[in-house]
């Protein structure tokens, strides 16, 4: 790495070994300078299991992203109350939670788990040996914890970072019908590699001026990404929390299926205090109140996906 004291600018070259510490003082040799240094911070290149099947499509009609760079829309809640929903069509799903926070892990009640983390080293199969068979028929969850941190801090902008998720589900895929993941707020490591990984991204949206704004954001997104990484992404919105009594929630509604017409679901997801209910006994909304308003919507909504997305096979 390489130091430059910023009082008469002398450059020296020192090995990062040398260093023990992220941020340490030195002296300048020639002015006597003292001053703050860091050392850099280094990718660590990753090992791929098939770097060549993950940069091609290798059949990733069943992967389904749920993300929208805006929090708050009920990503987590639809990611888990549809791929409910999809089990309980006699589907074999799996729950990807690619989100540091975990919040879809802890929806289903499990904490102190590993994560995508813990799949870096071992065998090809480590995601299907490590994904946990819930309590809920034809239903796995992969959990995350706290150590996916590290995958931002260690892997952004490597080389084929992208492709990271995508490698490590290429050897599992074939053992479910649909894999659903759920995304950060963000853009960086985590929503990329899981835009880069599936072939359909759900947006969910709230009726209000900033969640549309936030529909711009992640539609110009998957452009980026349909351009570099995954020429087969496609994009559907979903609206959520809808207030079928509000007169501007029905304008906004109208306003972005005018603006992105054909992209949006037949299906809409009311507001239903049985979400935020359930949310606390974690658990999907239509097994905590079979009644649920929203908890039918979702059953609904998986009926569009099963046409619009045919299960692999």
């Amino acid at each position: 790495m390489i130091v430059v004291c910023p009082n008469c600018q002398t450059r020296y070259e020192l090995a990062d070994q040398d260093v023990e510490t992220q941020r340490f003082n030195a002296r300048c040799a020639k002015c006597q300078q003292i001053f703050p240094a860091y050392r850099p911070v280094r990718v660590e290149e990753i090992k791929f299991f098939d770097l060549k099947a993950a940069r091609k499509r290798c059949d990733q009609e069943n992967i389904i992203a749920i993300s929208n760079q805006k929090g708050g829309v009920a990503k987590t809640s639809t990611c888990l109350n549809l791929g409910l929903s999809l089990a309980m069509h006699d589907k074999r799903v799996l729950l990807v939670d690619f989100d540091v926070q975990a919040s879809l892990t802890l929806s289903l009640g499990y904490n102190e788990t590993v994560s995508f983390y813990d799949t870096l080293t071992g065998d090809p199969d480590g995601m299907a040996t490590m994904a946990i068979e819930t309590k809920y028929p034809n239903l796995w969850l992969f959990p995350s914890n706290k150590n996916m941190v590290l995958l931002n801090k260690k892997y952004f902008g490597a080389q084929n970072f992208e492709f990271l998720l995508k490698d490590r589900l290429l050897p599992i895929k074939d053992q479910f019908d649909y894999i659903l993941i759920d995304t950060p707020p963000s853009i960086e490591f985590f929503t990329l590699n899981a835009l880069t990984a599936s072939q359909l991204v759900i947006i969910p949206s709230q009726c209000d001026y900033l969640s549309t704004h936030g529909i711009d954001q992640i539609i110009k997104l998957i452009d980026l990404i349909k351009a570099k990484t995954n020429p087969f992404i496609e994009s559907r919105i979903l609206i959520t929390m809808f207030d079928k009594e509000s007169t501007a929630s029905k304008m906004i509604c109208t306003k972005l299926k005018n603006l992105y017409p054909g992209m949006s679901y037949d299906t809409l997801i009311e507001m239903d205090y049985r979400i935020r209910e359930a949310q606390i006994m974690s658990m999907p909304a239509i097994q905590y109140n079979k009644e649920s308003k929203a908890g039918k919507q979702y059953l609904r909504l998986a009926k569009e996906i099963l046409d619009i997305v045919p299960e692999k096979g």
